[in-house]
């Protein structure tokens, strides 16, 4: 049955694209070492070290830490120095001293283990609500609309809306995501969301619309080829 969604006088049939997005996305998976865990640590860990980072380079930091600290107790354990010589080649140095807190936020106040509710997630140092999603999509499979950079790209394509830096807290883009979401498979709909933004529709590249598996009902395809 057509679940219909109208923005910007463009309407799409969200099932459509969710069958679409998913199919595609089995096919074309990324397969990073955090994408084949359902550990909330270490998508914690992923989703901290990934953000302003490139994924290439946050792989051999990421294997190197979880096989040093492979659970959230060993890694409180650790002195600011000691995650210094494993994280430091990332840049964002604060982003250090976050992990140190946040690993001794999670022993003191949710035992040890990182919480399933958002707003929990939400207190812990460094956890923004783009990761509080993350975590809460990638390990438990709970239905969260991922708003960043390239997911408000595609979205903004699909329905042939101007996107600015500001698009990712605008409510329109927002309301999308979170109508389009797959709410029966939100993990596998968003992390083929994230590798269609960068295997087809690219920023600093020109989209790959032939390509793309959702150009049938997206407006910048239709109106650019």
């Amino acid at each position: 049955m057509p679940e219909l969604i109208e923005a910007n006088n463009h309407t799409v049939d969200a099932n459509q694209i969710r069958k679409a997005l998913i199919s595609w996305g089995r096919d074309n998976f990324r397969a990073f070492p955090w994408r084949v865990t359902r550990a909330p640590y270490r998508i914690l860990l992923s989703e901290v070290m990934l953000h302003r980072t490139q994924a290439a380079q946050v792989v051999p930091v990421y294997e190197q830490f979880v096989q040093t600290y492979p659970d959230l107790p060993s890694m409180a354990q650790a002195s600011k120095s000691d995650l210094h010589n494993i994280l430091y080649s990332l840049g964002l140095r604060w982003r250090i001293d976050m992990v140190y807190e946040m690993g001794r936020e999670v022993m003191s106040h949710f035992d040890g283990k990182i919480p399933v509710a958002k707003e929990d997630l939400l207190s812990l140092s460094g956890v923004s609500e783009y990761i509080a999603g993350a975590v809460r999509v990638f390990s438990w499979n709970l239905p969260e609309a991922l708003a960043d950079t390239n997911t408000i790209r595609v979205t903004g394509r699909l329905f042939g809306l101007k996107i600015k830096d500001s698009s990712r807290r605008n409510r329109l883009f927002r309301d999308l995501l979170s109508a389009l979401l797959d709410l029966e498979n939100p993990r596998l709909y968003n992390y083929a969301l994230l590798d269609l933004a960068d295997k087809v529709c690219m920023k600093k590249q020109e989209p790959a619309c032939e390509q793309c598996p959702l150009k049938s009902w997206c407006l910048y395809a239709q109106q650019n080829n």
